[in-house]
């Protein structure tokens, strides 16, 4: 046997139950060609979480708040019905979610988000209702509640309050991270869009490592928690325009921005550089992850990027421009 061949016994115990046990688990990933061209004085590593089922870091947080309800009580199959104000991701995420167990699924959504997210949601049985992208996500969860309230057996998922969302943050996401890196790792920062990611990282490792720093991003365009008005950016999935109650500020050690630009621009050079399709969102926190580990203090330190979607849903959008 070849050392290019695996073992049988990586094989093995690769028979799921349902699609919904394979959420989680996903990879930390070098980009070795990117690192050597910028010279990183960091050891920069991604976390592709386009390795979840239905390709983002939401399908964690969709089936956690649906697995809370129902331990609850709160909701069952064939009786309740899945209602959601969403960007995107967490939307699928839930159409996923509610499929693989039989719920009826409505998400509400900005008309601006891109195309393939609504066929998506779609072609897993979610009803889709659009709302004006000037009203942002303000206008979404608005529409929501009001569907809600007409709806027998409606319950709105709430991924900006429930605190299933932090909770399988901190459960799962954080301790693959420092599984992987066997403790090893000295910044983590993602974008922020309900800030559940981060949250509930930081809760869950800060204790166990003096020094570590857990950072959140925003859009440049509209850096509400730097004290901007919120503003119209193409960095779907963060930057919301409100600080969401499940973002715990106080346990981040800051906040970063990028731009929209630097966002695309990042992102398209992670695909031609590294074969590294990722979304805008993850285009972003690679910007800011590259700033970061150019810098002479974080010289031998570990750094981790949230990755949350893959570039296949973005297809109809400015990351994409001009390559036809």
């Amino acid at each position: 046997m070849d050392a290019l061949t695996p073992s049988p016994a990586t094989f093995r115990n690769r028979i799921y139950d349902s699609v919904l046990d394979t959420v989680g688990a996903t990879p930390l990933v070098r980009l070795p060609r990117i690192s050597a061209e910028d010279g990183l004085k960091a050891d920069l590593l991604m976390k592709l979480e386009f390795f979840n089922p239905a390709g983002s870091v939401k399908d964690r947080i969709a089936l956690a708040m649906v697995r809370a309800a129902e331990a609850a009580g709160t909701i069952r199959p064939g009786h309740s019905v899945i209602i959601e104000p969403t960007s995107g991701n967490t939307g699928i995420g839930l159409a996923f979610v509610g499929a693989a167990l039989g719920y009826r699924v409505i998400v509400t959504m900005p008309e601006g988000a891109s195309i393939e997210r609504r066929r998506m949601m779609r072609l897993m049985g979610a009803e889709l209702v659009l709302t004006p992208s000037a009203q942002g996500m303000g206008g979404a969860i608005a529409k929501a509640e009001e569907i809600a309230a007409k709806t027998p057996g409606g319950w709105i998922a709430k991924q900006f309050d429930n605190p299933a969302n932090p909770d399988i943050h901190a459960a799962t996401t954080a301790e693959e991270i420092w599984a992987d890196t066997a403790g090893e790792v000295d910044i983590i920062i993602g974008g922020m869009g309900t800030g559940g990611t981060m949250t509930g990282i930081a809760r869950a490792l800060k204790p166990r490592k003096a020094g570590l720093k857990v950072l959140g991003i925003e859009p440049a365009e509209s850096a509400i928690l730097h004290g901007d008005d919120p503003g119209p950016h193409g960095i779907q999935g963060i930057g919301p325009g409100f600080k969401p109650r499940v973002l715990e500020l106080d346990l981040l050690d800051g906040v970063e921005t990028a731009t929209e630009r630097d966002a695309i621009a990042t992102a398209r050079r992670a695909a031609r550089t590294e074969g590294l399709a990722i979304g805008i969102s993850s285009g972003a926190c690679l910007a800011v992850g590259l700033r970061l580990a150019a810098l002479p203090e974080n010289t031998g330190k570990r750094i981790v990027c949230i990755t949350p979607s893959f570039a296949e849903r973005y297809l109809s959008t400015a990351l994409f421009q001009g390559l036809e």
